[in-house]
């Protein structure tokens, strides 16, 4: 079977994962029926996971494990979830994707492994303080394309701030993969960030202070 990781990227993985600290589990969600990624999205991970030894992968169809699928609010075939492990307990953090982590996305997934592994968002203390008192659940959808350079630094903000909080989820969207959920929200470009199903938009890669601005903004409204 074909590779979908050459040499020189899969060293610079390697060297990337030197920085991991405690295990991370990746959960894939795929499905057999009318997904054109999912096998290259799996393939993918295979292919990460085999770089360090403190990363493990579960695998599971979106419509045969409809428990698991419900359990973490994967919708989107394929669907990503990087959660802690630590010995058998697998904690989810909040940190998603729905579609293949390409192109400048692959930066991204693995930047959200390394930052699971320490279990630390590397948010500062203002927006840290500002999620954990949250009683509300928040969800942040970031709609991206794999050729957008832009997009990786909001992603991983939104992922950074869902760790701070079991009630804040945040999603990566590959917006041409799901061209009815980017209409739905009306995404015109990307980055996008929808807080809570369209309460608030942030379009481009903003500042931390900016998205938690925007995400009060949306609560309060």
């Amino acid at each position: 079977m074909e590779r979908v990781l050459n040499d020189q990227i899969i060293k610079q993985v390697h060297d990337a994962f030197a920085g991991i600290e405690k295990p991370v589990q990746v959960l894939y969600l795929g499905s057999q029926d009318s997904c054109d990624y999912c096998a290259e999205t799996r393939r993918l991970l295979e292919e990460v996971i085999a770089a360090h030894d403190k990363i493990a992968l579960s695998v599971f169809d979106i419509h045969e494990d409809q428990d698991i699928a419900r359990q973490h609010n994967v919708t989107n075939a394929p669907g990503i979830i990087i959660a802690a492990r630590d010995g058998s307990e697998i904690t989810d953090l909040g940190v998603q994707y729905s579609g293949i982590p390409s192109g400048h996305e692959f930066s991204a997934l693995i930047n959200d492994i390394l930052i699971v592994s320490k279990r630390d968002s590397g948010l500062n203390e203002e927006t840290r303080e500002f999620l954990k008192d949250l009683d509300k659940p928040l969800l942040l959808q970031v709609f991206v394309t794999p050729s957008c350079p832009y997009c990786p630094r909001a992603v991983l903000l939104a992922h950074q701030m869902a760790m701070e909080n079991p009630k804040i989820r945040a999603e990566g969207v590959d917006a041409t993969e799901f061209p009815e959920l980017s209409q739905r929200f009306n995404v015109r470009g990307v980055p996008q960030t929808v807080i809570n199903s369209g309460a608030g938009t942030v379009v481009g890669a903003v500042p931390e202070q900016r998205l938690l601005d925007e995400i009060a903004r949306a609560i309060l409204n």
